[in-house]
């Protein structure tokens, strides 16, 4: 059944993990000269796969989301392709701020319509 809190609470998952893999990206590109450093970054799959799966709601209820998992590479960091990343996770974000303002406005026109 669709309901804008249930619509909502998804988008702010997906604002969370857009969030997350900014601040993984960000680190990768700031530490590309970095001896030793490990390649981070969060895959969008794992958690869009579970977001309609009646187990993980019911998980989710009773234990809290679940916390976000950084895929860690030992590869060579190409700056040119972390900043490609970049880029297409702003406009995850832009899609995703689009969709939350489009929630919130049909929630005030519901609110207003019932006056």
């Amino acid at each position: 059944m669709f309901t804008p809190m249930n619509t909502m609470g998804k988008v702010n998952v997906m604002l969370d993990l857009i969030t997350q893999r900014t601040r993984a990206l960000g680190s990768n590109v700031a530490n590309v000269d970095t001896p030793g450093y490990v390649r981070r970054d969060i895959d969008f799959g794992e958690y869009l796969s579970s977001m309609n799966s009646p187990l993980e709601t019911k998980l989710s209820d009773a234990l809290g989301p679940s916390g976000i998992i950084e895929q860690q590479s030992y590869e060579e960091i190409d700056p040119a392709n972390e900043l490609l990343l970049l880029n297409q996770n702003a406009t995850y974000y832009t899609v995703a701020t689009r969709r939350m303002s489009n929630i919130i406005t049909a929630m005030k026109t519901v609110i207003n319509v019932g006056k």
